[in-house]
C-alpha cells in the first residue's frame, strides 16, 4: 500500500488540521494492531521530513484545475478545504441538507429558545411540555444553537441560545428581525415565572407554612396559651 496514499486517506477523513506528529502516531498504531496485509509498510520508521514530503506532494496535487478542492497547510497541520470557487454551492447544498432533516419537535424547541434565549432545557421542556433532550442534542450537532453558560438555578444548568449559523439558516441579520410574536412570548412569560416559582418552591419546601404561620401571629391567630 502506497504511503502517500495512506497519509491522504487520514488527512481526508479529519475535520482538523492534521500534523506530521499525529499521522507518525496513526502509521506507528496501525503497524502494532492491524494485519500484515493492512499497514502500509510493517516495521518500517518514519521520519518528520518524510511525512511532511509527502503532504506538501499532496498540496500540489491538488492546486490542478481538475479538483474543487485543496490541501492546505493550517494551524501546523494539513486539512482538505473546498476551493472558493465552490463555496456558494457547498454553502447551498449543505443548508438545503439541514433543512430536510429539522424534525416538527427540533422546530418548536428551536422556537423557543430562539425567543426566550438564554434559556435552560428544563425551562424550554416546561414550555413545550415534554422532553427536549434529543431535539436539543439535533440542534446543536447542527450547529444551530450553542451553550452560553450556566443558570444561577439550583444545580446551575447550562443555557442555550441560538449561534451564528442560525441567522445565517434563516437568512437573518439579528434575532431581533424574527417575527413578532407577542402572544407566544406571553404565554411563554407567564409559564416560565410559574415554573421558577415553583422551582423557588421546591428549594424551600417550608417556606409558604412559615410565611402562613408568621401572618397568624401578627393577626393574633396564633396558638392561645393556657391563660
Amino acid at each position: 500500500m502506497d504511503l502517500r496514499n495512506v497519509i491522504e486517506a487520514i488527512v481526508f477523513v479529519s475535520d482538523q488540521p492534521v500534523t506530521v506528529d499525529f499521522i507518525i502516531q496513526v502509521l506507528k498504531k496501525t503497524q502494532e494492531e492491524s494485519a500484515e496485509d493492512l499497514a502500509p509498510e510493517k516495521e518500517a520508521s518514519y521520519s518528520k521530513e518524510q511525512i511532511r514530503s509527502l503532504l506538501n506532494e499532496l498540496v500540489d496535487k491538488y492546486q490542478s484545475d481538475i479538483y474543487p478542492f485543496e490541501v492546505k497547510a493550517v494551524a501546523e497541520g494539513y486539512q482538505f478545504f473546498t476551493k472558493r470557487a465552490f463555496y456558494p454551492y457547498v454553502k447551498q447544498a449543505t443548508l438545503q441538507k439541514n433543512k430536510k432533516r429539522l424534525s416538527k419537535s427540533a422546530l418548536e424547541t428551536l422556537a423557543i429558545i430562539a425567543y426566550k434565549q438564554p434559556i435552560t432545557k428544563a425551562e424550554a421542556e416546561f414550555i413545550r411540555g415534554v422532553s427536549c433532550d434529543y431535539a436539543i442534542q439535533k440542534l446543536l450537532e447542527r450547529k444551530l444553537v450553542s451553550i452560553t453558560g450556566r443558570s444561577d438555578a439550583p444545580g446551575r444548568p447550562l443555557l442555550y441560545a441560538t449561534s451564528p449559523f442560525f441567522m445565517q439558516y434563516f437568512g437573518i441579520k439579528d434575532v431581533s428581525d424574527l417575527p413578532k410574536l407577542k402572544e407566544f412570548e406571553e404565554l411563554a412569560e407567564d409559564h416560565l415565572e410559574m415554573f421558577r416559582q415553583q422551582q423557588q418552591e421546591e428549594q424551600t419546601p417550608n417556606g409558604s407554612e412559615e410565611a402562613e404561620e408568621i401572618t397568624q401571629q401578627s393577626n393574633g391567630e396564633g396558638p392561645q396559651s393556657a391563660e
